[in-house]
């Protein structure tokens, strides 16, 4: 038994999505009619299996379609997805997923990831372009020193930092560029690999778990549901304060058990590799001048510009992906490296990082075989068939826990609430409770899971430091269970409030 292996991330994802293309040949398939706002004609388009019709942009065919949604949450543009019709699912012919398409997901999820993958391979060559200079090992030692007694502050400030990005713009894939950079200054405070990757994902997760102003789920699920998104914000910032000092608290008992005693980590037998992976070079020799401080600053400033973008002036990926590849055009002018070293630097630092582009992609083909498979909406119908009859506290255990599931085939947050949104929303008036407790059952839930959830984030940011998913696990388990009790209190308490 001790010789057995945890599979690796591609591995657990490919066997993930086999497991989904068996489903699509037991799970009936089925799909709710859905609306959308065309802002070039002023129109609601209203697709039903291969109809589609054009409606008046009014409040009273929302209002015909059962749909309790302001009008103008469509034409400002909070609501720029296709939303779910509540009460017309529609069984339809089952679309079994065969062998050859199953072997097609990872390629077309590849394809439809194309966006996450090419900024997170930009990211690598910037990260190999800053690494060739040393001006990155030389940036890393000096700041050993200065934390030199007091390096738990490094946990606390990284995790609430990454934590604040996920509450309020939804700081999630762009966590990835940061493994890389920061694996190493937990290394040089004599913590392992895991708490760096704890500090970061974790804090990402706490953050958008119990997101506050994050307009790609926080806002867009008020919205699909009908109420303004400031209902509800007291009871998030509380579970935001309580879930993200838990999480602290947690990675900092185990920091301390490793920095006491490198053997208790629990990546103890990787020690030599990570070392390996993110060894720094002798800085002894390094003239840090001022080009190499240029460089730092250039690169500091990107993901500054980065956040601003995303927050404030509407960006994504692209934007993104080209303000990391001109900083290493930049970067590159200043330290003065030829243009082919930069070329096969570049090309190298992306090529390091094209194991976790893969697994991005592969994650994304389960979702591909689930749409194609026509099982989403079933699955959907059948869970908010569920909680019938229950009373508040029950009914708030049980959407955590259907959202939970739900976000293993649904991970992405603002495709969540637009498509179950309009069908869950309505059965907090049946039960008696505030449509925002169904809002934060879908926040607490999605978060909850995304923890462990391997079609998500996780296997792809272990992926960064070779560690093995069942090491996580091992870890993050205590942790998952403390925080999903803390969540269940919260929600029933204040389901009666």
């Amino acid at each position: 038994m001790k010789n057995l292996k945890f599979p690796s991330a591609q591995t657990i994802l490919f066997i993930i999505a086999g497991l989904v293309t068996l489903l699509t040949w037991f799970v009936p398939a089925g799909k709710y009619d859905t609306l959308s706002y065309n802002a070039a004609t002023d129109k609601f388009t209203r697709l039903s299996l291969d109809e589609e019709i054009s409606l008046a942009a009014t409040q009273a065919s929302l209002d015909d379609l059962n749909i309790k949604i302001p009008v103008e949450k469509f034409t400002n543009g909070d609501i720029y997805k296709p939303i779910n019709i509540p009460g017309t699912y529609n069984k339809l012919d089952a679309k079994p997923q065969s062998f050859f398409d199953f072997v097609k997901s990872p390629v077309k999820g590849i394809i439809e990831a194309a966006d996450i993958i090419f900024l997170v391979l930009i990211i690598g060559g910037l990260i190999g372009v800053l690494n060739a200079s040393g001006a990155f090992d030389a940036a890393i030692t000096k700041l050993a020193v200065v934390l030199k007694g007091r390096e738990s502050l490094l946990i606390v400030l990284v995790t609430t930092l990454v934590a604040l990005g996920g509450t309020t713009f939804g700081f999630a894939e762009e966590t990835i560029a940061f493994f890389p950079i920061l694996i190493p200054v937990f290394l040089a405070a004599k913590y392992d690999a895991l708490v760096g990757v704890a500090c970061i994902f974790l804090g990402s997760a706490i953050g958008s778990m119990c997101s506050t102003i994050n307009p790609f789920s926080t806002i867009i699920a008020s919205d699909a549901a009908g109420i303004n998104w400031t209902t509800g914000l007291y009871g998030r910032i509380f579970m935001l304060f309580v879930c993200l000092s838990i999480t602290i608290i947690y990675i900092m008992r185990y920091a301390k058990r490793v920095k006491n005693d490198p053997s208790k980590s629990l990546i103890y037998d990787q020690r030599e590799q990570i070392a390996q992976l993110f060894t720094l070079k002798d800085t002894t020799h390094i003239n840090f001048n001022w080009r190499l401080k240029l460089a730092l600053f250039v690169f500091t400033c990107s993901f500054i510009l980065m956040i601003i973008g995303v927050s404030m002036l509407d960006w994504w990926f692209v934007e993104m992906t080209t303000v990391f590849l001109i900083s290493a055009i930049i970067i590159g002018i200043i330290i003065q490296i030829s243009e082919t070293d930069f070329i096969d630097t570049f090309v190298k630092g992306a090529g390091d990082l094209l194991g976790v582009a893969l697994i991005i992609g592969i994650a994304r083909g389960v979702t591909v075989l689930m749409t194609d498979g026509l099982i989403s909406d079933t699955l959907l119908y059948y869970a908010s068939d569920v909680t019938t009859g229950m009373n508040k506290g029950v009914f708030t255990s049980a959407m955590t826990m259907i959202y939970s599931g739900l976000s293993f085939f649904i991970p992405s947050s603002s495709g969540m609430a637009v498509l179950t949104m309009p069908i869950m929303a309505p059965l907090a008036d049946t039960v008696g409770i505030g449509r925002e407790i169904v809002v934060n059952t879908y926040q607490y839930g999605l978060g909850l899971f995304y923890l462990i959830n391997p079609t998500g984030l996780i296997l792809a940011s272990l992926a960064v430091a070779k560690i093995n998913f069942s090491k996580w696990l091992k870890f993050i388990m205590p942790l998952f269970i403390v925080l999903l009790i803390v969540t269940l209190i919260v929600l029933a308490v204040s389901s009666y409030l």
